[in-house]
């Protein structure tokens, strides 16, 4: 891992110049709001809807964001990450948007929806096992094959602005927030709201939710250092991915707190979005209102900004019927 003070750490003026080049290959998604969900969470929640974006999640920003930044001669060998699938699918549709190839490392246990949604934009998949040593060992035989330019799924400075856009939009979207929870894995998306959020709305606490079953971010975080499982298993599969030096630093400098979530509250809050708000969310997107549900005290009587982080579901295999 690099040290710190050899990466470049994005700024807000990162953000806005990402804002300017990605507006042409997003959606500005809607904020959405549940009445009945309000009352059984005590509060007012906003619900930011990535599931609509572009290729049906965030990571579209953050990709969008590093392909069209790239310079032409770079951009011609084409770019190459490891992923689980919103970032895989993300930097397909964004490479196919300019026409350059996209290599993508994913875990053969990954969603078939996002496989299929991934060569659906073009993307070349090479399959690894289901643990983060074997996804940057076949990725360093990817990388090392192709010439590509790697795109990082979040420990990406370009990556990070990109994702900090969607906190920008729900800022202009929704007034007096007390409160902006999204899901953690990797940090990504926790790091681009740290970055907006720090820069324009420094009064707004930033909460992080996690799986329980997942839970290196929460132990990272209590114990003030990267904690990193290499293989945790949990049914929200976008958020299965370590904390890297980059994405810890916005953690570790601006989150209020991390909170998690049981795998039948994920289930649960996930089912109730899609019974109450007609919406389509995938595990990974639940559980930051699991954590809301299971913290009420915390979050009583504000205004809280909810980052519905993706869609991509495999209908096929909705948790809630599985024996």
């Amino acid at each position: 891992m690099k040290d710190l003070d050899q990466m470049y750490i994005p700024t807000f003026a990162d953000v806005e110049a990402a804002h300017d080049r990605i507006v042409p290959y997003i959606h500005r998604t809607p904020v959405l709001t549940s009445s009945y969900i309000n009352s059984l969470a005590g509060a007012e929640l906003f619900f930011k809807c990535e599931n609509f974006q572009k290729a049906g999640a965030f990571k579209v920003r953050g990709a969008s964001n590093a392909v069209f930044g790239l310079d032409d001669e770079t951009a011609k060998r084409g770019v190459a990450t490891h992923s689980s699938g919103n970032h895989a699918l993300s930097l397909s549709y964004a490479a196919g948007q300019r026409g350059i190839p996209c290599h993508v490392v994913m875990p053969r246990t990954a969603p078939q929806a996002k496989k299929d949604a991934v060569r659906g934009y073009g993307g070349i998949i090479t399959e690894c096992e289901p643990s983060t040593s074997s996804r940057e060992e076949v990725f360093a035989k990817v990388q090392v094959e192709t010439g590509a330019e790697f795109v990082h799924p979040y420990n990406d400075h370009r990556v990070i602005a990109g994702q900090a856009t969607c906190s920008r939009e729900l800022l202009e979207q929704t007034d007096g927030l007390d409160a902006v929870i999204a899901p953690i894995g990797g940090g990504g998306m926790v790091s681009g709201t740290c970055l907006t959020l720090s820069n324009i709305a420094k009064d707004v606490a930033i909460y992080a939710a996690e799986p329980e079953q997942a839970d290196d971010a929460y132990r990272s975080f209590k114990a003030g250092h990267i904690i990193a499982d290499d293989a945790p298993n949990t049914v929200a599969d976008g958020l299965k991915v370590p904390l890297k030096d980059l994405t810890w630093h916005f953690v570790s400098n601006h989150v209020t707190d991390i909170l998690t979530a049981s795998e039948q509250d994920i289930i649960d809050a996930m089912r109730l979005t899609w019974q109450r708000m007609k919406i389509v969310m995938e595990p990974s997107s639940a559980v930051p209102l699991a954590t809301i549900l299971k913290n009420p005290d915390v979050f009583k009587g504000k205004r809280v900004g909810v980052i519905v982080t993706g869609g991509n579901v495999d209908l096929a295999k909705l948790p809630w019927m599985q024996s």
